[in-house]
């Protein structure tokens, strides 16, 4: 063979010298006499054969489209709708979270006692402190009828009605007194636990010694103010070891409370005499015992109100409510030039 010339004939261009193909390995010959037998099974029933090696395909670096980036979008002011949504808040009202029964958690503590407690306390006063003013006006009518009937005869009906309205008024004054101050006594004892709580330390005198002060007539006159100073001193947070010291508004209401008991004394012990006299004196002394009446109740509601805010001062009904009455710098709003198809006229 000569040289630059094809080995094999002229089926190659000149100088081409075709590169020879490896002998085929073991592997490649079995793959080979395996693809030349005829199939034993269907296709669907074939035999995997799980190759040696594993080929991953990774797109490469910026074949996938970049992911747009959208711009934060513009306020375009609340929402409006056409027609008023029907989706909402359920009708539910606000409830104690969920405890579990028997333990510490399912008891309720003195101090969410005292909003409730409080209100029904206050609105109880007043309704007896206008009672009580009622009661007191019946009596100065009585004591004008008393003082006419000197110079000349009183009309009959005018007298009946007279002793009635006064009788009526008087024993509800006197049924309905047992109301508030069961009431306060119960507000007092709720009040003193709830004041120990809030600020960690143990009532300074016990219960019996509370009962004692209000309840028992003649020593209830000076340890009402210790009680109530006491109390005043743990609703405000003062240190245990400071002596108290009643503000002016505690000492307003223990005036109130001793010419209140005072006058229940006077008049107990005047009505036991039995001239003419004295007689106009009890009704003169029963109104101004029912005039007292009134005033302490109305100084101790204020009372109560003042220690119950101190003690829970997160009462939403406390809180005035607001409304816009101007808007200085903000834009025009948009008007709309035509009304939405099925709005509500």
């Amino acid at each position: 063979m000569q040289p630059g010339q094809s080995p094999m004939g002229s089926q190659y261009p000149p100088g081409y010298w075709p590169r020879q193909a490896p002998p085929p390995n073991a592997q490649q010959q079995q793959g080979r006499t395996l693809a030349a037998q005829p199939e034993p099974y269907p296709y669907h029933r074939r035999p995997a054969h799980r190759p040696k090696l594993r080929w991953v395909a990774t797109p490469p670096p910026g074949a996938w489209p970049r992911r747009r980036v959208t711009p934060p979008e513009r306020y375009y002011g609340p929402p409006s709708y056409p027609v008023p949504p029907r989706w909402g808040f359920p009708n539910l009202v606000w409830r104690r979270p969920t405890s579990v029964p028997g333990t510490a958690s399912d008891e309720v503590r003195p101090i969410d006692r005292m909003p409730v407690l409080s209100r029904s306390l206050i609105g109880v006063l007043f309704a007896f402190a206008v009672l009580s003013v009622v009661a007191a006006g019946a009596e100065v009518w009585r004591y004008v009828l008393l003082v006419q009937g000197r110079e000349s005869a009183l009309n009959r009906s005018v007298v009946a009605f007279s002793d009635g309205f006064v009788l009526t008024a008087g024993l509800l004054a006197s049924i309905l007194a047992l109301l508030p101050s069961g009431l306060s006594l119960w507000w007092l004892l709720v009040a003193r636990r709830a004041a120990a709580d809030v600020s960690g330390d143990d009532p300074p005198r016990p219960v019996w010694q509370v009962l004692v002060g209000v309840l028992v007539p003649i020593a209830n006159l000076p340890m009402a103010l210790s009680v109530a100073g006491e109390l005043e001193h743990a609703v405000l947070g003062r240190p245990r070891d400071v002596r108290p010291k009643p503000s002016r508004q505690v000492l307003v209401w223990w005036g109130a409370w001793l010419l209140n008991w005072v006058l229940l004394g006077v008049t107990i012990v005047w009505r036991f005499r039995d001239d003419v006299q004295s007689m106009a004196d009890s009704v003169v002394l029963v109104a101004l015992t029912d005039l007292a009446a009134a005033a302490l109740a109305v100084v101790t509601a204020l009372v109560v109100r003042r220690f119950s805010a101190l003690l829970a001062p997160s009462d939403a009904r406390a809180v005035r409510s607001m409304r816009v009455l101007k808007v200085a710098g903000a834009p025009e709003p948009e008007l709309r030039n035509a009304r939405p198809a099925g709005a509500a006229r």
